[in-house]
């Protein structure tokens, strides 16, 4: 590589890390400014502002107000990095794992306040309640349900439906961690009481479909004999 091509790589790489930081904080600006003035009282102006970008950056990345909504809604659900599955093999464990972080997700600041915009928007951009749904829910429904599948292979669970037992047990959580800061502003339990909540969930799904181990059924069968 000459001289001429190395300052053309490093420019090329410059205005892609410009870019890159212009478009995170347009759509840090977008969150703060959707989630407190709603989508009718956001203009592009104010989210270019908000961002200390210009207007002209802001169209190049975003053209429509629409574009930069779909965005934030879906930066919204990011994970920072792959979480590790649980192991087979102690399906109680897992489940309060795996249920943690899904109420880490639900608790995440905002997080109601997006649901309720999403909610508000859907007449007008239908589409983003399927986008909503398959980047929030289905993350974790899809991990839930694999992982009663590999415990129901594993021999420590047993269940007729792997979709429905997943869904029961999302459900148990979301209902108090989240729902309930739909309606109500001042809902807000402490990380003890939403650790709880989740310790419930696993705790109903493992004694309504926990395989008893072998020594525990041969104990009740010189029992019973």
């Amino acid at each position: 590589m000459d001289g001429n091509e190395s300052v053309a790589s490093g420019a090329t790489r410059y205005h892609r890390d410009l870019a890159l930081r212009n478009r995170e904080a347009l759509l840090g600006a977008a969150r703060r400014l959707f989630l407190d003035l709603g989508y009718d009282g956001t203009s592009l102006a104010k989210v270019a502002a908000e961002a200390g970008v210009s207007r002209a950056t802001l169209f190049k990345q975003f053209p429509t107000k629409a574009e930069l909504f779909s965005a934030m809604v879906t930066t919204s659900w990011a994970t920072e990095d792959e979480q590790t599955p649980p192991v087979p093999g102690d399906p109680l464990a897992a489940l309060s794992t795996l249920g943690t972080r899904y109420a880490d997700l639900l608790t995440r600041p905002g997080m109601a306040d997006l649901f309720r915009i999403v909610i508000a928007e859907l007449p007008r951009f239908p589409e983003l309640g399927r986008t909503h749904f398959d980047l929030g829910k289905m993350p974790f429904f899809d991990s839930v349900r694999d992982h009663l599948l590999a415990e129901q292979r594993a021999g420590t669970l047993q269940f007729d439906d792997a979709d429905l037992v997943a869904t029961q047990f999302l459900g148990m959580i979301a209902n108090y961690v989240l729902w309930p800061r739909m309606l109500l502003l001042d809902w807000d339990p402490d990380a003890a009481s939403t650790a709880r909540a989740v310790e419930e969930a696993a705790l109903t799904v493992h004694a309504r479909h926990s395989v008893p181990s072998l020594k525990a059924r041969g104990g009740r069968r010189d029992g019973e004999g």
